[in-house]
């Protein structure tokens, strides 16, 4: 048990380094480009805090782990939307700009939808019990992430940044940013999946449980890294953009590639899970379209903390 605990918190550590170090060097290049601070924050920033997601899912999925590859997306969405939302609004009050409330917004929850309904009838029994997202189910989750895709570079076009970039990175060192980053991010991923998993066994939580609550909290750390550093600095854009961009590519791209290779078996959740992960995204959207002048205000950032904590205590109780 104490190995596994070590083996956790190594994994998390390179994980997060790795996460860091290829975020850097990602918008390093894209700032090359000329990109505007949302496009970096929806595509760059979020593809980048999103990896450990990926590594951790294809991982769990190829080892037979299932409960903590959708666990850990359902439960990042729901830590990126409340948590980590809440926590940069109680930061700095977020305002939504008039393009972000008909664009990123909608298809957050269009993600959230999507992935719900090919959860199938488990829905209506209330137990996922013999039910799979398939390999057609990952396939059609990859064609929205196509679309996505193309949709960004449009936005791209249209937003395309004016401001002069004050420091450039070294051609160099970004190459060494992105290579060392994907290596510690493949080799903490792998420890960290056979470490939680060790974890839910001897603890005996679930591997859902374990998914949504640990491995998801870990894993959504750059997110929230991010988040906050963006906040302090008044970057609303890479903020949202890293929150929504990230739940958008964690369903889509993540969960799309992990269907696709190995079916993921519900058999561990039920409707709440998939319903807290529509009620987060819809919750984003109601506070942003109806709330005073399109902004989450630090009350309503203290709320949506609590929500969270709401849940993964429901969820402890009723492993």
């Amino acid at each position: 048990m104490i190995l596994s605990v070590l083996l956790f918190i190594a994994g998390l550590a390179l994980i997060l380094w790795g996460a860091n170090l290829l975020t850097d060097g990602a918008s390093a290049l894209a700032r090359r480009f000329n990109i505007s601070e949302l496009v970096i924050g929806l595509t760059i920033v979020a593809l980048g805090t999103s990896l450990p997601e990926l590594v951790i899912s294809l991982g769990s999925a190829l080892e037979g782990s299932p409960g903590i590859s959708l666990g850990n997306v359902v439960g990042s969405n729901v830590f990126n939307s409340l948590l980590i939302l809440g926590v940069t609004a109680l930061i700095c009050p977020v305002t939504f700009s008039a393009k972000m409330l008909s664009r990123e917004i909608p298809f957050n929850l269009l993600s959230a939808i999507a992935l719900t309904l090919l959860a199938g009838n488990m829905l209506y029994a209330g137990s996922g019990a013999g039910e799979y997202i398939t390999r057609n189910g990952g396939m059609i989750l990859l064609c929205f992430l196509a679309i996505f895709i193309r949709y960004t570079f449009s936005i791209a076009k249209d937003d395309s940044a004016t401001e002069e970039v004050a420091e450039q990175m070294g051609t160099g060192k970004i190459a060494l940013c992105i290579v060392g980053g994907l290596v510690c991010l493949i080799g903490g991923g792998k420890l960290f999946v056979g470490a939680a998993t060790d974890m839910a066994t001897a603890i005996g939580l679930s591997e859902a449980v374990i998914g949504i609550t640990i491995v998801s909290a870990g894993s959504s750390l750059p997110e929230l890294a991010v988040s906050i550093s963006a906040a302090r600095k008044k970057s609303v854009g890479i903020a949202l953009g890293n929150i929504l961009g990230s739940n958008i590519l964690n369903i889509f791209l993540i969960l799309g590639c992990t269907a696709t290779i190995c079916p993921i078996e519900l058999s561990q959740f039920n409707y709440i899970d998939f319903y807290t992960l529509i009620g987060s995204a819809m919750l984003i959207y109601l506070v942003g379209k109806f709330g005073g002048k399109a902004t989450i205000t630090r009350a309503e950032g203290a709320v949506l903390v609590c929500c969270y904590i709401a849940y993964t205590v429901y969820l402890v109780m009723n492993n």
